[in-house]
């Protein structure tokens, strides 16, 4: 059993350019923290900078890929987890390509889908979360 990975992409599967996340939606923020329900959310300092303001479970750690544990939620946005050490895979997807230098790099058809869900966004029309399973 690994850890449950959440990250954003756009439909290229994009996630970086120079460093920076591509963009970034409230809607998906707030789905994240229902989901979560209490539940701790692992990330790094750069992603914390878009949860700081939001009321939830957080532990904020630079090396927290390697400190989350089974089971455990971490947004990723700037690096990702070894594709072994995850369980499951859940992705926001804008309904746009942008400039990207740092792509989600998994064969997402080597996974098992298990939810497709459109809501929408805040700064995107249509934004689809996708969840995957080993």
């Amino acid at each position: 059993m690994g850890m449950i990975v959440i990250a954003c992409v756009d439909q290229n599967n994009g996630m970086l350019f120079h460093r920076r996340r591509q963009s970034k939606d409230r809607a998906v923020r707030g789905d994240i923290l229902r989901m979560l329900n209490g539940k701790t959310l692992w990330m790094n300092a750069y992603s914390y900078g878009q949860f700081g303001e939001d009321d939830g479970n957080f532990c904020v750690e630079e090396e927290f890929l390697s400190k989350a544990g089974a089971g455990e939620y971490c947004f990723v946005e700037d690096q990702m987890a070894d594709e072994k050490m995850i369980e499951k895979l859940i992705l926001y997807r804008w309904d746009k390509v942008y400039p990207a230098d740092r792509r989600l790099e998994f064969d997402l058809g080597e996974w098992k889908p298990e939810e497709f869900m459109q809501m929408q966004g805040y700064s995107h029309a249509v934004i689809t979360r996708e969840v995957y399973l080993r």
